[in-house]
């Protein structure tokens, strides 16, 4: 079964918890100034940090029978940065055929799919370098097809803060045939950095590419924020409610310029954290659910507990696995 479909019979999906700053936070490792995380798997220590990093978070998605996503550590591997680290596109096989290593050691008893993990060109959290939608889908084009070509189950575009760039993505990887999910960087007041609302990106983007994104989410943001997001009235939409549908949460509802760069991780106890994301399921409608920094197993843990035992269907009417 393919993820699309997967995505459209599930009531509940289960996307890894953090990365980044668990590896190096716990595990004291260095990211390459250009591509972040993506040259990690070139190293014995990033390879094992990594797969027990996701062998945690698959762990969780199988106690409670959850299809399970996890991403390639890719976000700033783009055509661009690349360059200037001396990489090419093996590096993104590379990703991919490691993480499908990962499924095929670990996934016993959870169903899981690969995504490619891409972003923004310039600042999320500012929309500073951001691209017109023409530069973008051509800029963003290079990087979706190698996804595709290494096998990749979907794509992903993570917090993405201007609605012309993400229009542009969202084409280049419409091009590639494969299904993908969008992310937008937002705020309280229900929009992305550069004014526009979440309805209006969702209806923009829907009706300006060959095939739309299988749902819109947002990362690295407090479910608290979405939730103020997603109330605001000009958001309260039939396309918004049907179509926004998953996040992937930090822990901490400070303000992106506070949280980016700060020195200390800021976090909070797993079972506030999933209480609010379960209000998002609940009266939201949300059904993916994944976090971003100062999460961990704990975390996650407590969010698949609390969404299965406030899900009437229970986790036995989840897809069946592969």
């Amino acid at each position: 079964m393919g993820f699309a479909e997967c995505f459209a019979r599930s009531p509940l999906l289960l996307m890894e918890g953090a990365l980044g700053e668990r590896l190096k936070r716990e595990y004291r490792l260095s990211f390459d100034e250009q591509i972040a995380m993506a040259a990690l798997i070139e190293s014995e220590l990033g390879c094992r940090a990594l797969e027990q990093l996701w062998g945690g978070y698959m762990a969780v998605a199988a106690r409670y029978g959850l299809p399970f996503l996890a991403t390639t550590p890719t976000r700033r591997a783009n055509r661009e940065r690349m360059a200037r680290a001396g990489r090419n596109g093996e590096l993104i096989q590379k990703n991919v055929a490691f993480l499908c290593g990962v499924r095929e050691r670990r996934a016993a008893g959870c169903e899981m799919y690969i995504g490619g993990l891409m972003g923004c060109r310039g600042d999320a959290y500012t929309g500073a370098e951001a691209m017109d939608t023409e530069e973008a889908r051509f800029f963003h084009l290079w990087q979706a097809r190698l996804f595709a070509e290494a096998g990749a189950d979907f794509l992903y575009a993570g917090i993405m803060p201007t609605l012309p760039e993400a229009l542009g993505m969202a084409q280049a990887m419409a091009e590639t045939g494969l299904p993908y999910l969008l992310s937008f960087t937002i705020q309280g007041d229900g929009r992305l950095i550069d004014g526009s609302s979440i309805h209006e990106a969702i209806v923009r983007i829907d009706g300006g590419v060959s095939a739309p994104p299988v749902c819109y989410l947002s990362n690295c943001v407090h479910p608290a924020i979405v939730y103020e997001a997603l109330s605001r009235p000009w958001n309260r939409t039939e396309a918004v409610r049907e179509r926004f549908l998953g996040i992937q949460a930090n822990t901490s509802p400070l303000p992106l310029a506070e949280l980016d760069g700060a020195a200390e991780l800021h976090s909070a106890e797993p079972e506030p954290f999933a209480a609010d994301m379960s209000r998002l399921h609940r009266e939201m409608g949300l059904k993916l659910f994944g976090g971003c920094c100062g999460t961990d197993d704990r975390h996650m843990e407590a969010v698949a507990r609390m969404l299965i035992r406030g899900e009437e269907s229970g986790p036995g009417d989840t897809c069946q696995a592969l």
